[in-house]
């Protein structure tokens, strides 16, 4: 598995840096991660010799400088994988850098006085499947591509549903955390009519902490269904930390503060992972 997802990783981590980067304009931005998308479908590297260069400059992060200047290591290693897994990787990349896009679309002239908000659940669970949800049938996707049946023997559209869920919930954690920052930055998430008014806010966040819950709880499910430890381990570690995260949450009623589990939180959840049980037969 390792060689597609790795490769996934660096590629999709590579296009949150070209929509991320504050500093640049929009509009150059949503260019580049449209070249991104072309040479994903094919259509070449001419994006990277023209427009990529000046972007780089702008870097301030060497981790993230150095992975812009070595995409062609990245799409080289695409270029080896075998056709399903290259298909797999594509898929997912592109799927994630449509998130992207739509996000800076959507957010290009909020700001903290005038804050804009997603309209309706749809718009937000579209979001999440777009960012993380289609990571989660990637990661089945590769899983059987490469392992087979050591992978898992549950049905694979059972599979799949768990792990898109699953990494929903994981993106709507990472909305829900962060959302004292967003809303800083005048962009909020939740679907709620006004985005100042701070009672709406509240009332929008306790319902999302319960679809939160309900989604990582298919993490839980999706790890049990795996034959191997490691992967069993490597599957559910997000999600049991995801679980100490929302529990600080739940019990932070303030829209202001960034909560976070201790070093010691996280060591439990890696024990508890390694310790992760497989699901009898016959058993959910």
């Amino acid at each position: 598995m390792r060689p597609a997802t790795g490769t996934g990783y660096l590629l999709a981590r590579a296009s949150d840096t070209l929509a991320d980067t504050t500093g640049v304009p929009v509009d150059d931005r949503l260019d580049l991660l449209d070249g991104f998308a072309d040479e994903l479908n094919g259509k070449g590297s001419g994006w990277r010799r023209d427009r990529l260069q000046a972007f780089i400059r702008c870097q301030r992060h060497e981790g993230e400088k150095v992975l812009l200047e070595r995409l062609d290591d990245c799409f080289g290693r695409l270029a080896e994988l075998e056709p399903l897994q290259a298909d797999a990787v594509r898929k997912t990349v592109g799927t994630i850098i449509s998130g992207q896009r739509l996000d800076l679309v959507r957010f290009d002239e909020a700001a903290q006085g005038r804050p804009r908000a997603l309209r309706s659940e749809e718009e937000l669970e579209d979001y999440c499947y777009r960012v993380a949800g289609c990571v989660g049938g990637f990661w089945t996707r590769i899983g059987l591509l490469t392992l087979g049946s050591r992978f898992s023997d549950a049905p694979p559209d059972d599979l799949d549903a768990l792990g898109v869920r699953y990494g929903m919930g994981l993106q709507l954690l990472n909305i829900l955390r962060d959302l004292p920052e967003d809303l800083a930055a005048g962009r909020c998430y939740l679907p709620v009519t006004d985005p100042l008014d701070g009672a709406a806010l509240r009332a929008a966040r306790r319902e999302w902490l319960e679809h939160a819950a309900v989604w990582l709880e298919s993490g839980r499910r999706y790890a049990s269904r795996l034959k191997l430890r490691r992967l069993r381990a490597a599957s559910v570690l997000p999600a049991l930390i995801g679980e100490d995260t929302l529990r600080l949450l739940t019990g932070e009623d303030s829209l202001r503060t960034r909560v976070k589990v201790t070093r010691w939180s996280v060591r439990g959840a890696v024990w508890r992972a390694w310790w992760w049980p497989k699901a009898l037969p016959g058993r959910p």
